[in-house]
């Protein structure tokens, strides 16, 4: 009997639930599309009401509904959700205040409580976890900022002052368990919630980033993963923690003792490309629909006529400001008449393209290392021409991976090891992260953007200034 894993994904956008054979092919996938979060006053984001779970367990049900396998044969879930978030539970485990996003300024400040029946403070994963075991156990490879964590020893501090100072008690915090590991299983009640099969195993994973670099497959330090989403991050592994470097941080690793190296990212990254397509209006739409296309299908078509460069049009994807920079800005510099849609389109993709060579550039010259590939992953990586760009910019082999989601890759291998069906890490992502294309640089491209990229690097210390200006006059 084929046996099978499930891998959950609940991210900042959708909750995606996808079941894989033992062999790492995707078998049956449920999608469920968060709604906005709720911003009552400045620097407060919150989950309305109890949406990570309602739908992270509606997207498991149509999962089911699209599976034709023997749900038996189910060996496990393997559990990733939103990292750097808050949840404030009852001694029930029931939410006693909405769950706090990545965005809520509170989760960078020492806890406070807000509500008198307050028992316990977790991350997303340890409140999902609790709803589908009952148990009041989580990942330690989620804890990362404001926690009294041990990063070292992967384990909750043994310094008290580290309690005073996140404002949290030990016993206000759930068990720790390493990725790859049993939360534990799945009850009647989650059961009837989710159409899964009662007692399943659900196995920790990891903080998403992590989740989603072992489902891209990145396991060799010399491979680049650029994570192409509404935050655009570079990323590398390691096996030690590095605690002061300047142009990345480190972060737990989805293999015990592994650690994911990030570089500087970028805020709103694929967000500008859905902002460029809704800007461009009804009619756009129309036209696009009129030729079997999406608007960004039709535009990547248009932007292939373009030369690399974009005829001078440059785009800096600044358009959340940084705390070192407050007044910076986004900028799009350099029109003269002849550029259109098509350029802007594809001067929007070079400037990310430009800001994650810069920024990760910064990263692999202090882990002393230099990438040989780039492995793309997110929303991004549907684009062909923003994996060429790419490849052009980075000069080197740019690799896609075959199926959607991997985080659900990644939370699937973390299961499959817990269960046996594969002995390692290593045999997981060979079964599950499979590539599909590779995209070579074209070294006439490559050559534009290596002049470009010197540019590129000098135009912040000049806006910086104009926008400070501009700030001071205009607010």
């Amino acid at each position: 009997m084929t046996r099978y894993v499930i891998g959950i994904d609940n991210g900042s956008q959708s909750s995606k639930v996808t079941v894989y054979d033992e062999h790492g092919r995707t078998c049956a996938v449920g999608r469920v599309p968060l709604p906005a979060n709720h911003t009552p006053r400045p620097g407060v984001v919150e989950y309305p009401d109890d949406v990570l779970w309602e739908s992270i367990s509606e997207a498991c049900r149509l999962a089911m509904d699209d599976f034709d396998g023997d749900p038996r044969a189910i060996a496990g879930i393997g559990l990733c959700t939103i990292r750097f978030c808050r949840a404030v539970l009852r001694a029930d485990g029931s939410l006693a205040q909405p769950v706090q996003s990545w965005m809520d300024e509170r989760v960078g400040r020492p806890y406070r409580a807000e509500s008198t029946d307050a028992a316990y403070v977790t991350t997303s994963s340890g409140y999902i976890t609790h709803r589908l075991t009952g148990n009041f156990t989580d990942t330690v490879a989620n804890y990362q900022g404001m926690w009294p964590i041990d990063a070292a020893a992967w384990s909750w501090s043994s310094d008290e002052q580290a309690y005073q100072r996140t404002g949290m008690a030990r016993s206000m915090l759930f068990d720790l368990v390493m990725p790859g590991e049993v939360l534990g299983n799945l009850t009647a009640g989650a059961a009837a919630a989710t159409g899964l099969p009662e007692g399943l195993p659900v196995v920790a994973t990891a903080n998403d980033k992590a989740v989603e670099a072992l489902g891209a497959g990145l396991q060799d330090p010399r491979s680049l993963l650029l994570s192409l989403g509404t935050y655009i991050a570079g990323m590398s592994v390691g096996d030690a923690g590095r605690a002061d470097s300047t142009s990345f941080w480190t972060n737990f690793g989805s293999e015990p003792g592994k650690h994911l190296y990030e570089s500087g990212g970028i805020r709103r990254g694929m967000w500008t490309v859905s902002w460029f397509r809704d800007l461009l209006g009804e009619g756009t739409v129309r036209e696009a629909e009129a030729r079997g296309d999406t608007v960004e299908e039709m535009l990547g078509r248009e932007a292939l006529d373009v030369p690399a460069g974009s005829d001078g049009l440059l785009t800096v994807p600044d358009w959340l400001a940084p705390s070192e920079a407050p007044a910076r800005r986004g900028s799009i510099l350099g029109f003269d008449g002849r550029q259109g849609r098509a350029h802007m389109f594809r001067s929007i993709l070079e400037g990310i393209a430009l800001t994650m060579k810069e920024r990760t550039d910064d990263m692999a010259d202090e882990l002393g290392t230099t990438f040989e590939r780039v492995v793309v992953t997110g929303g991004g990586a549907a684009s062909d021409l923003m994996t060429q760009i790419l490849a052009d910019v980075f000069d080197l082999e740019c690799l896609r991976l075959d199926g959607g989601s991997s985080a659900g890759r990644g939370a699937a291998i973390c299961a499959a090891v817990a269960t046996g069906l594969v002995p390692s890490f290593q045999e997981g992502v060979a079964r599950f992260a499979v590539v599909t294309d590779r995209t070579v640089p074209i070294p006439g491209n490559t050559a534009t953007y290596q002049q470009l990229l010197a540019v590129y690097r000098d135009v912040r210390p000049v806006t910086d200034e104009i926008y400070r200006r501009t700030r001071e006059a205009v607010g």
